[in-house]
């Protein structure tokens, strides 16, 4: 499979394209500076890009059968990630290429609350609630496109996402915070981009979102 995955020198980018390369997949890594490439593994294309520019996705994204989305806005640019959400969906309008987007945990209901993800103090605290809703912003843009010009899927991580071990392990659900008996909602980086290329093999939730847990 030829994938091309935005956001490549990311945790979470980064952690895709070494699963990517590690099942056999055709990886173009893209970043929007040329001086990070030396942190992209060199299995793959080392390419820049901006995931906001549709032309920018248009040009990588032509000829691959599936981009991945792993960007994450910086701190006081939160509104960024509608923005990356626009631009992915316009450069891929009409080209049957596959859409995978690693979005937020913000729009997941908490089933104990019935409150979402980022209005409860437990799982979203003060720091983190802008990039919370930023999250649930680029999700509705994705709600709102459908999926009549692109085939899209929309990832939600836990509300606990660090770099850790590689199990292979994981819940998947869709609109509801997983969490485990304990209470807690977390999985590791490598086993988030385990679900990422099972999901890019195995398509499963075209047109809409799921959620992945321990």
């Amino acid at each position: 499979m030829r994938i091309t995955v935005f956001g490549a020198a990311g945790s979470v980018g980064g952690r895709i394209v070494a699963e990517a390369l590690e099942r056999g997949h055709e990886v173009t890594a893209v970043v929007r500076d040329a001086a990070r490439f030396g942190e992209l593994p060199p299995g793959a294309r080392h390419r820049t890009g901006d995931a906001s520019v549709a032309a920018d996705v248009a040009a990588l994204g032509a000829d691959q059968d599936l981009v991945v989305g792993a960007t994450r806005p910086a701190a006081g640019r939160e509104d960024d990630h509608g923005a990356t959400a626009a631009g992915l969906l316009a450069g891929l309008a009409g080209t049957g290429v596959r859409l995978l987007v690693v979005g937020g945990a913000g729009s997941l209901v908490v089933r104990d609350s019935g409150k979402p993800v980022y209005d409860d103090p437990r799982y979203v605290p003060a720091a983190w609630r802008g990039i919370a809703l930023a999250s649930v912003r680029q999700y509705e843009v994705f709600r709102n496109a459908g999926t009549a010009a692109v085939d899209w899927t929309y990832l939600s991580p836990p509300a606990l996402l660090e770099p850790g071990a590689r199990t292979g392990m994981y819940r998947a659900g869709r609109d509801e915070l997983l969490v485990d008996a304990a209470g807690r909602s977390e999985i590791s980086v490598e086993d988030l981009a385990v679900a990422v290329l099972d999901e890019a093999e195995h398509p499963r939730h075209r047109g809409r979102r799921f959620t992945v847990a321990y």
